[in-house]
């Protein structure tokens, strides 16, 4: 049986990773998620000047803590993701569509190519998303579902499968998120005020490129 452990526990990490950064795009902070959040020990030095910076700015946040501080995020995400704008400019709308449609219009194409993609895996729709299915954090969700089946299929030494699966990630990446996210990341970065979110627009796009290096390097090996 083949020793897989390493390539497990790395893509382990990044479930992790796209886990967090899902939860965060989902909604606002609560209490719970601050207090887990202020417990989290981010790396310094991950080779990645982007994702430095970016958990850098979400630790500096977190040392700042303050008794207003959940209404203080709530504001920003609003700022951020939602806007107050009549047009289709005055966020970081964080929905595949805006960003690759003429008109920047929720529910085009990229919607209809995601939600397709999730049901030839199997995935059904939850009942409580209200939003459009392709919304960062549900793009990012399918990503943990890939590589949670990656892990079981090395575990069962199914090379081929897991192959399949990274695969699939990787075109995934390409087409969808990767090919959209750094324009909704220079976005955030105009509209937020706090250092979270401007540490999230920049942790994410540092992440995402070091996931496609990741599985392109790792596909390209024999």
């Amino acid at each position: 049986m083949a020793d897989f452990s390493e390539l497990i526990q790395l893509t382990e990490q990044r479930i992790s990773t796209y886990g967090f950064l899902s939860r965060l795009y989902r909604k606002e902070v609560d209490e719970e998620l601050l207090a887990e959040l202020k417990k989290v020990r981010f790396p310094a030095n991950t080779g990645n000047a982007a994702v430095d910076k970016g958990y850098r700015l979400i630790a500096t946040f977190l040392g700042n803590v303050w008794d207003n501080t959940i209404t203080e995020l709530a504001i920003d995400y609003v700022r951020v993701f939602i806007g107050h704008g009549v047009d289709a400019f005055s966020a970081a709308y964080p929905f595949e569509s805006v960003y690759t449609s003429e008109k920047r219009l929720l529910m085009q194409d990229a919607r209809d190519e995601v939600l397709a993609i999730y049901r030839a895996a199997g995935l059904a729709k939850k009942s409580e998303w209200k939003e459009g299915e392709d919304h960062i954090a549900l793009e990012m969700d399918y990503m943990q579902v890939l590589s949670q089946r990656t892990i079981e299929a090395l575990q069962a030494d199914d090379e081929d499968k897991a192959v399949e699966q990274l695969q699939l990630q990787l075109t995934f990446l390409n087409d969808h998120l990767y090919a959209w996210v750094g324009m909704l990341t220079t976005d955030m970065k105009r509209f937020a005020k706090t250092d979270l979110y401007q540490g999230l627009a920049w942790l994410t796009e540092g992440f995402l490129q070091t996931d496609q290096e990741f599985l392109s390097d790792l596909l390209s090996e024999d």
